[in-house]
């Protein structure tokens, strides 16, 4: 697809006009944000394009939400993360640094992407990934892991040198995703897809169970892969999220099956 940074509503409206009378083309936007920010804008940017292949329009811009990490209790989520993170403490100041920024990527987007931003090869972002793995102990290819290291890697990232409280003791994760707001949160999302007699919820739960992998999934439930893929994809325009690429969308669509309980939590050492 084809990035763009605009300065302007200007540039939006002439943006818009190149879908009109292409029915195989499509538009998303983000809401405004600084260049600093334009990574956050890119996330949200793909987010609305996945709707907008659901609207008449062929476009869609991304609309602010609740995200999950802002209905936990900060003390509680700053305490857990520095338990889960804490492996990584032994590493010298700059590799601590470049693992966590390298690993930050990598979770977000493909190793591919990730290299290019980074200015090194794919290999390196991989080799990187992997020693953060050993170091805390955790599958990458599992998604609750990977939603739980992006949640702990963008709560260190927020949290100002100096500021915000931490539970003195271990700060067990089910505490972290037992707050009663993240719970109905949960719920009310993941309630969004139970009018499909297709039954979504089903393969959703049963899709990231197996690590985003359709065949497997499909052995599970007994059906294609093909319609594994299709149930999924439905999946996206209700939950208003994309799902079929790594990344935040995904990783709250995970932690709200956690939230809820209708995914185990994975062994991790926090």
């Amino acid at each position: 697809h084809v990035i763009v940074v605009a300065p302007d509503e200007t540039a939006a409206r002439e943006l818009r006009s190149l879908v009109e009378g292409r029915p195989d083309t499509f538009i998303g936007g983000s809401s405004r944000q600084t260049l600093a920010r334009t990574a956050t804008a890119y996330g949200q940017a793909v987010s609305a394009l996945a709707v907008a292949h659901f609207r008449p329009d062929n476009a869609a811009v991304y609309a602010e939400r609740t995200h999950p990490e802002r209905l936990m209790d900060p003390a509680l989520l700053h305490g857990w993360t520095a338990d889960l993170l804490r492996p990584l403490d032994v590493l010298a100041h700059h590799t601590h640094g470049e693992l966590l920024a390298t690993t930050r990527l990598g979770l977000e987007f493909t190793a591919v992407s990730a290299a290019k931003v980074l200015g090194v090869s794919r290999n390196t972002v991989r080799a990187r990934m992997e020693r953060v793995e050993g170091l805390l102990g955790t599958d990458f290819s599992d998604l609750t892991v990977r939603a739980l290291v992006h949640l702990a890697l963008n709560t260190q990232a927020g949290m100002e040198q100096g500021r915000g409280r931490e539970r003195s003791g271990p700060v067990p994760l089910g505490e972290v995703l037992s707050g009663p707001a993240l719970r109905t949160w949960a719920l009310d999302l993941l309630r969004r897809l139970d009018p499909d007699a297709r039954d979504l919820r089903r393969t959703l739960r049963t899709w990231i169970a197996a690590g985003g992998n359709s065949e497997r999934t499909a052995q599970t439930l007994g059906v294609h892969a093909q319609t594994v893929r299709e149930h999924v994809r439905s999946a996206e325009p209700v939950l208003e999220r994309q799902l079929l690429a790594a990344g935040s969308d995904l990783y709250e669509v995970v932690l709200a099956h956690l939230a809820t309980g209708e995914l185990e939590p994975p062994r991790l050492a926090a």
